[in-house]
């Protein structure tokens, strides 16, 4: 894919991924704009500024990524620190660009992979500070899979019994995730990450998706492990007499996540779990 777009532009290959990073941290630059006036009914075509002094920023503190470097995190009026998402999304973005871009068949699986991309690093930021996944982006993420899948139903790549089997893995895969929130009462993860189990069944297929959900929950419990190992090993430099909180996996991180993590590793990487218990 990446060696075809190399030889239509006439561009070494190395070349077209710096390119492609660099469109990609604008669009994450947009990004950070859309997250952070998602549901607050402020207008996209406002001005950027300073979240704590309300400063407009300057056109040379609007580079992405460079900007926060140069301005070493900081504003340059009031001196308080620019959350560190700004660099983190934009870098993000960039990198989902190179791999949409080396993981895809054609231009259109480029167009539609990294659109996938992107919504799912919205929901993973937005849950992730909000413990709320907006079902506007689920719903988009499902069209644009299925609506994918159709396509290639419809162009003969893939045959009516294989989009069976997808749409059939997709269910099971989201009927699992309702298993566990019905029986938890919603404790151990939310409804909104049952909805969101549907689409991203659909987009690894049906033999992945066991593999998906083992490694959603895997990766979750080493990262609840390690901020616990945290958590106890400040409040042991800060004394026994601060205190106490009960943490959870869900109190720690939001689970969609997880769970958007999981699923990249079993899409990209390809990783099933069940070889990793194969000593043959």
């Amino acid at each position: 894919m990446v060696e075809t777009f190399a030889l239509n532009l006439m561009l070494p290959t190395e070349v077209l991924y710096v390119i492609l990073f660099g469109f990609g941290v604008i669009i994450g630059s947009f990004l950070n704009v859309y997250l952070y006036r998602f549901h607050t009914g402020k207008s996209l075509n406002g001005s950027s500024h300073c979240l704590s002094c309300g400063k407009p920023l300057a056109w040379y503190e609007l580079f992405p990524l460079f900007s926060y470097v140069y301005l070493r995190g900081r504003c340059s009026a009031c001196g308080c620190y620019i959350p560190a998402r700004y660099f983190v999304v934009e870098l993000l973005t960039g990198l989902l660009f190179v791999l949409a871009a080396s993981n895809a068949a054609d231009y259109l699986s480029f167009v539609w992979l990294v659109l996938t991309l992107i919504l799912l690093l919205l929901i993973t930021v937005y849950d992730y500070y909000h413990f709320i996944i907006p079902d506007e982006w689920t719903g988009a993420l499902g069209i644009l899979i299925g609506g994918y899948i159709g396509i290639q139903w419809y162009w003969g790549v893939l045959p009516a019994e294989q989009v069976w089997w997808t749409l059939g893995a997709s269910l099971a895969g989201g009927g699992f995730f309702f298993f566990l929130w019905l029986v938890s009462g919603g404790r151990w993860l939310g409804f909104g990450d049952v909805k969101l189990a549907i689409p991203l069944s659909l987009w690894v297929g049906p033999t992945a998706v066991f593999s998906f959900i083992v490694l959603s929950f895997w990766i979750g419990a080493v990262v609840s492990l390690l901020i616990v190992a945290g958590q106890k090993l400040g409040r042991g430099q800060r004394g026994l007499h601060q205190s106490k909180q009960t943490l959870t996996m869900k109190s720690a991180v939001p689970f969609a996540p997880f769970m958007i993590a999981g699923a990249g590793v079993a899409y990209f990487l390809g990783t099933d779990v069940l070889t990793l218990f194969s000593f043959s």
